[in-house]
């Protein structure tokens, strides 16, 4: 029973209080002050018997109640399971026989219209960070997003092409199958080197997706979770600096050589200031002002949109416009034989047949297949979370890994690179009145019309309008450079992540870089975990909270009484960490208090052992009578 006079001891009543132990009200009643008495009218007792941990085992019977066995379950085979299993796998067949036509049809039609829109400029872009042909972006921005329509559980995520994806593709493409210079003397060596970055780029984008759907068949999805938002946004920022990079040397119409590994990126910038002076006057300024111009454009039509987005039925597109018109002027002006501009040539019309990867490509290409898929994972899963919360369903993560593998594993055998989803698209499919992934379906559908019938069309478009379409839409992910100043307000951990993470990427590449934060990042979580916050906890005036008294002025302990409050759950790593601020902050010395207890039952045995011997050599002597 508890005491009700308020000269109890430490040793008596140390609190410790951990999440859910004991909550602040209730804490305050048990506390004997007067305002708490005052308000509470009565009093509280607890009370209780001692058990040690033999007892209450024997006393709730530990490990009588039936054990249900998981593997069981997933290895019974029945109709049912396999019914449940089926829609578990294709939710497709669950959200389609129930999709309301009159509400969202007319939404996801002009959704799916506008998404494609973009989905155009953005893949034939995209597709030079990875080092590929033009027309390689237009079959990663159909195959994939039709394969996600049927196995995806998101209903506002655009998949396809992203720069942080493609940056890594093209990491890879050019370590491995490095870049021909476009002279004219090599134009067989050029394509010879197409076909090998298409090979390296499509049998990576199958490991992907066999990496993705692995973790995902195993509840893997977790994984994710080591991946915390500061090192995601600081790794984003670092491609979207990679990306900028790699698009100079359309700006100014250089060429230059392949780089790859690490410091791949100085080398570049270096490359890049190097062959400036050397290159011809009339090229570099017809292709910066191209540039330039595109690059205005866009951003006006970016402007114009955010200030009529309440009057607009759907944005302006900036970017179609900007391809149309670039491409018109090109032919009618003559950019690539007059000025001798780089232009995207030749768009094959037609789909390709499926073509089996190379195996021989599976071990060099295992671990950057690894990070880009979670890499992939991670900014899809993220942004899914997002949308869903906003709009009130919720995304399973581990079919969304299933889902996205699924879409680089089927896209790579028809020669796609790994893809994502683009947070630009996926904002614009929402804010639309995109309500499903039929918006989705009828984008892919609208980029097999272009690759078809209409992609020829594009051939004479200058490489440097991709560019710049790449380098305006980097402005979300370079704005993230503005974490360090909230970041060093809010959390100082999170910011050495962002910025180990940032530095790691820019110096050692994207997939030595990945390595290196995620390390870096639970090396941090091991450290916090040893090192928490201790605290003593005072109660605020004419409250019930409590709060350390040595952040919050105002906050008094309880005479008698002290709450001492861990941020961290103890366990081995940090147990002695955790026993030496307990004396600290408690002046409770609880090691010398169970040596003391120690000692005690010691003595108590040991009196217990010579009674037990007196009683043995009295019986031996037998009664005893007086004379």
């Amino acid at each position: 029973m508890w005491p009700t006079d308020a000269s109890w001891g430490l040793e008596y009543c140390t609190l410790i209080l951990g999440p859910g132990k004991i909550r602040p009200r209730d804490t305050q009643a048990l506390l004997p002050t007067t305002q708490a008495m005052e308000l509470r009218k009565r009093d509280y007792h607890m009370e209780r018997p001692l058990l040690n941990q033999e007892q209450l085992e024997e006393l709730g019977h530990w490990g009588s109640a039936p054990r249900t066995h998981q593997w069981r379950t997933w290895l019974q085979c029945s109709r049912a399971r396999a019914h449940a299993l089926l829609l578990q796998h294709l939710p497709i067949l669950v959200w389609l026989p129930r999709y309301p036509v009159r509400d969202w049809l007319l939404g996801d039609l002009l959704s799916g219209l506008s998404v494609a829109i973009m989905q155009l400029p953005q893949g034939l872009a995209y597709a030079l960070l990875a080092g590929l042909p033009p027309v390689f972006g237009l079959y990663s921005s159909f195959y994939p997003v039709f394969i996600y329509f049927l196995f995806g559980t998101s209903r506002h995520i655009s998949v396809g092409t992203f720069a942080v994806m493609s940056v890594m593709v093209g990491s890879v493409t050019e370590s491995l199958a490095p870049q021909a210079l476009n002279d004219s003397t090599i134009n067989e060596t050029a394509r010879d080197g197409d076909a090998a970055r298409v090979q390296v780029a499509s049998t990576l984008s199958v490991l992907v997706g066999l990496f993705q759907v692995g973790l995902g068949l195993v509840h893997f999805g977790f994984v994710v979770t080591y991946l915390s938002e500061p090192l995601v946004r600081g790794y984003t920022t670092a491609a979207a600096v990679q990306v900028f990079v790699s698009q100079l040397k359309y700006v100014f119409g250089l060429h230059l050589s392949s780089h790859s590994g690490p410091l791949s990126l100085i080398y570049t910038v270096l490359e890049v200031c190097w062959k400036l002076p050397q290159s011809k006057v009339g090229t570099m300024v017809s292709t910066m002002v191209t540039a330039a111009v595109a690059g205005v454009v866009l951003v006006l039509v970016k402007l114009l949109n955010d200030k009529l987005q309440q009057q607009l039925p759907m944005p302006i597109p900036g970017e179609l416009l900007t391809l149309i018109g670039a491409t018109s002027i090109s032919y009618g002006v003559g950019l690539k034989h007059r000025f001798e501009v780089d232009v995207v040539g030749n768009i094959p019309t037609g789909l390709v047949p499926p073509v089996a990867p190379n195996s021989q490509l599976f071990s060099k290409l295992m671990g950057s297949a690894f990070a880009i898929a979670l890499v992939g994972f991670a900014i899809a899963i993220s942004l899914g979370k997002i949308f869903a919360l906003r709009h009130g369903y919720r995304v399973d993560s581990n079919q969304e890994l299933v889902a996205l593998g699924l879409s680089n594993l089927i896209g790579g055998i028809f020669q796609c690179f790994p893809v994502s989803c683009s947070m630009s698209r996926s904002l614009v499919q929402e804010s639309t009145g995109g309500n499903s992934q039929v918006a989705g379906a009828v984008s892919s559908l609208f980029i097999l019309l272009i690759i078809v019938k209409l992609g020829e069309l594009f051939r004479c478009l200058p490489k440097a309008v991709l560019a710049a379409i790449v380098i305006v839409n980097l402005k979300g992910m370079l704005g993230q450079l503005s974490d360090v100043c909230s970041l060093w307000k809010a959390n100082r951990a999170d910011l050495l992540i962002w910025l180990v993470t940032f530095m790691a990427t820019i110096l050692l590449n994207l997939d030595l870089g990945l390595v290196a934060a995620v390390i870096f990042s639970l090396l941090l979580v091991v450290v916090r975990t040893q090192r928490p916050h201790y605290s003593i906890l005072g109660q605020v005036p004419d409250t019930d909270i409590y709060r350390d008294v040595a952040e919050y002025s105002e906050a008094k302990e309880v005479p008698g009484v002290k709450v001492f409050r861990s941020s961290a759950t103890v366990y081995f790593a940090n147990a002695e960490f955790y026993s030496d601020a307990l004396k600290q902050r408690c002046g409770v010395d609880v090691d010398l208090l169970i040596s003391q207890k120690k000692k005690l039952l010691k003595k108590q045995e040991q009196l217990k052992l010579k009674q037990l011997q007196r009683d043995k050599k009295l019986q031996k002597q037998g009664p005893c009578f007086p004379p």
